[in-house]
């Protein structure tokens, strides 16, 4: 097995960066990301095509038929078997349409689905390195994955149409060529209408989409906040700041909208010119006796259907949205994650050391070092780098610069299964998922059911899993959980993990001291000999660390026990103001 040293000098260089834009050219991009979704449409797309096909051919042939019959009609000989050879190719226009539409709604779902499964398995992968705000995110996964999923039954309905135009005027050239010559005529015309309408409507959609994602990042953040914002009394300035992209979403989707309507009308225009200029024409191909009447309503027919592409304006609509959707996907998915790490750990303490670590403007130059088995806390006003010092700790961020070492090996180059394991973290505001109680206890672990509850019995909630309806198996939609004990359980998750390093962000901040003290010494009797990483804003929780590091302007002003750094003022001054803007302790 190499050495660590060897491993380190046979490591290729990092790049590019996590979160950086990766590929030469990602121009085609969208483009490629929607063959890809046809591609896995598969059989149903196959299906699609077929159904079409019918329809396609049933209504070609449905003018012919409908001729037949009135002619037959009119000659007065039997039209009994013309009526029927129209009703059957009616029945089977009718039947196809209706299969078109059921595959139509497979195909889309399924396609929608596979984006957003890949989507948000390269978001996962991004983890908290992810530039996309969580509400920006929220709408790609949702709006973007549907428009951009319509892409194949948009593409086969429009190669239906055109299609259908085509073998329209085929046979309207093989009834009467003169016929097919006017309506020619007016195909340039309805081309140029439609490109006008593709390149106009492209920017549009595409300014929609981003200012969607913006709003929806807002309000997010809004909900998730409503409590504060209620309690400082500023709703109406958060609406404000909500809404502001407001303006934009409606000027983009007014100049959708216009260009959609001028479309509509040139088109709804120019349907009629042409049927009453090929109606002229076939009216004097009657009198030269070329044509019959049915001839005349064939020939009405397949100018209907000679136009069915221009009648596509809602589809070229949807196309141009699933290009812009599309593109909204790529940047997500050209976003590089994470380089995956190689390197296992070999036993150790959970000894702690960081190297001219940098995070933006947040942490500068931070070098330190956390003995294996020690408890450390970490104290500083708001905004000292406290949570991005705690992150950088177990492999959560990056650091733009320096290095983070756990028992001499670099956080980063390791093995993400196995950092999980060997670093365990619990937050002031859990997200706590799972089925089950049990299941947000042993969530991304292994653990059964002996030590789940083990570690709820460490953290101090084991009492009141027990007396919930079901144990642990109560329904965690239904349980209510306080700030203090929502926090616990979120605690007993990092402890069932048993690693060498725990870091609690804030995690006891919402229980009393009297029950924040059981729980340090509890983890200190399910957890001898780890090392300790404790965000606090309490001097009774730093006093009884081994030591304390003061942060102050993403700096490390101080590293030494608690007794002494309360010699410095500003060192007694951070639990000051931590004691003024506390709100309140849940038991």
């Amino acid at each position: 097995m190499k050495s660590l040293r060897a491993q380190r000098h046979a490591v290729p260089p990092r790049e590019p960066k996590a979160g950086r834009r990766v590929g030469p050219n990602t121009v085609n991009a969208p483009d490629r990301l929607l063959l890809d979704t046809v591609r896995h449409s598969g059989y149903r797309v196959v299906l699609l095509m077929l159904a079409a096909a019918v329809a396609a051919a049933a209504g070609l042939l449905l003018p012919d038929a409908l001729a037949g019959a009135v002619d037959a009609t009119v000659s007065g000989e039997r039209s009994w078997p013309q009526v029927l050879w129209l009703l059957a190719v009616g029945g089977a226009e009718i039947a196809a349409d209706v299969a078109a539409a059921m595959l139509t709604a497979r195909v889309t779902a399924a396609d929608t689905a596979w984006l957003r499964r890949r989507l948000t398995r390269h978001l996962a992968r991004l983890g908290t390195a992810s530039p996309y705000p969580d509400g920006d995110a929220v709408s790609r996964l949702t709006t973007d994955c549907t428009g951009a999923g319509t892409v194949a039954s948009t593409l086969v309905q429009l190669g239906s149409a055109v299609v259908v135009s085509t073998g329209a005027v085929t046979l309207l050239a093989v009834l009467d060529w003169r016929l097919a010559v006017v309506f020619l005529v007016s195909v340039p015309l309805a081309l140029r209408l439609a490109r006008s309408h593709l390149r106009l409507t492209a920017d549009d959609l595409t300014a929609y989409q981003r200012v969607s994602g913006e709003l929806s990042a807002r309000l997010l953040d809004a909900v998730s906040g409503l409590r504060t914002i209620a309690a400082a009394g500023l709703g109406e300035r958060e609406s404000a700041r909500v809404l502001r992209p407001l303006p934009q979403l409606s000027a983009a989707g007014a100049g959708m909208w216009h260009t959609q309507a001028r479309m509509v009308w040139k088109a709804g225009l120019l349907l009629p010119a042409v049927e009453l200029a090929v109606l002229g024409a076939a009216g004097f191909g009657v009198l030269a006796g070329r044509l019959s009447v049915g001839d005349v309503l064939a020939a009405l027919g397949y100018v209907a259907l000679g136009m069915s592409l221009v009648g596509q304006v809602p589809q070229l609509t949807n196309l141009s949205r699933a290009r812009s959707c599309a593109g909204r996907l790529v940047e997500v998915l050209d976003t590089a994650p994470p380089e995956e790490g190689t390197f296992r750990l070999p036993a150790g303490p959970g000894t702690v050391e960081l190297r001219g670590v940098r995070v933006g403007e947040v942490l500068r130059d931070v070098d330190l070092t956390v003995p294996g088995g020690s408890t450390v806390a970490v104290v500083g006003r708001s905004g000292s780098g406290k949570s991005a010092l705690t992150a950088v700790l177990g492999g959560l961020r990056r650091p733009d610069s320096g290095e983070v070492l756990l028992d001499g090996v670099p956080v980063e180059r390791t093995r993400t299964e196995e950092l999980r394991t060997a670093v365990g973290y619990a937050f002031e505001r859990p997200v706590l998922l799972g089925a089950t109680v049990a299941d947000a206890v042993a969530y991304g672990s292994w653990a059964g059911s002996a030590a789940v509850e083990r570690a709820c019995r460490t953290a101090q909630v084991h009492d009141l899993v027990v007396r919930l309806p079901e144990g642990y198996a109560n329904p965690l939609g239904h349980t209510p959980l306080s700030g203090g004990e929502a926090q616990r359980v979120g605690l007993a998750r990092a402890v069932v993990r048993n690693p060498r390093l725990l870091v609690l962000d804030d995690a006891t901040a919402s229980l009393d001291t009297v029950t924040e003290a059981r729980v340090e010494r509890a983890i200190g009797e399910a957890l001898p000999g780890r090392t300790r990483v404790v965000v606090t804003h309490r001097a009774g929780t730093a006093s009884r660390a081994d030591r304390v590091i003061w942060l102050a302007d993403g700096r490390v002003r101080g590293v030494a026990p608690h007794d002494v750094l309360w010699a410095e003022p500003d060192y007694r001054a951070v639990f000051t103001e931590s004691a003024e803007g506390t709100e309140g302790t849940d038991p």
